[in-house]
């Protein structure tokens, strides 16, 4: 998986889908070229055809690799968290942690998800719906008076403000990291 922790160097492909990342966060999936995302790595934008078929390939997997990623990580802290306040304390330090360490992704994600092809589109949008259904279920193991359309616009008000953090410069990361998992906690508990 491109996204995950790694402790080997990452290879050309992940160099590449990193890079690819900052650019389109940056001037946006039609603001980018494959000879930009090339240069970026150190080689010529055709020899980018050896690692993936075309620029919307790269995107393809850049949102495929980090949906799968957000998934994965909150069913495994979901899995191991020793009751439901504890399942959603660690659901919002995942996902603080990874919008905080990866801002260029959570614009991509935001900015870029319309110009996926059909099928990675689909596929996106599946793993993005088993996520909140994730949230959604802790939400409500949580806050067992909720129902489960507040808790579905509960998780996604709670992406809203945890994803907001690209824009946001203001703070550290660690105060940032702080100051977003108070505030998302404290919506979850002023639920009715």
């Amino acid at each position: 998986m491109p996204f995950a922790e790694q402790t080997a160097p990452p290879s050309r492909r992940e160099q590449i889908l990193a890079a690819a990342a900052e650019l389109f966060a940056r001037h946006g999936f039609h603001g980018v070229g494959i000879n930009d995302i090339g240069a970026a790595v150190g080689i010529s934008g055709p020899a980018l055809y050896r690692h993936f078929r075309s620029k919307d390939a790269v995107l393809g997997e850049m949102l495929t690799s980090i949906s799968e990623l957000l998934l994965d990580g909150a069913q495994s802290r979901v899995r191991e968290a020793t009751d439901p306040e504890n399942s959603i304390s660690s659901l919002i330090r995942w996902q603080v942690d990874f919008a905080l360490d990866n801002p260029a992704l959570i614009t991509v994600q935001e900015r870029d998800l319309g110009n996926l092809a059909d099928t990675d589109r689909q596929r996106v949008r599946a793993l993005q719906r088993r996520y909140v259904e994730v949230w959604v279920t802790t939400i409500r193991r949580a806050r067992p008076e909720v129902g489960e359309p507040a808790a579905r616009a509960a998780a996604h008000a709670l992406f809203g403000l945890i994803n907001s953090t690209p824009h946001s410069a203001h703070l550290d990361r660690a105060q940032m990291s702080d100051l977003l998992a108070a505030m998302a906690y404290a919506a979850v508990h002023s639920l009715t």
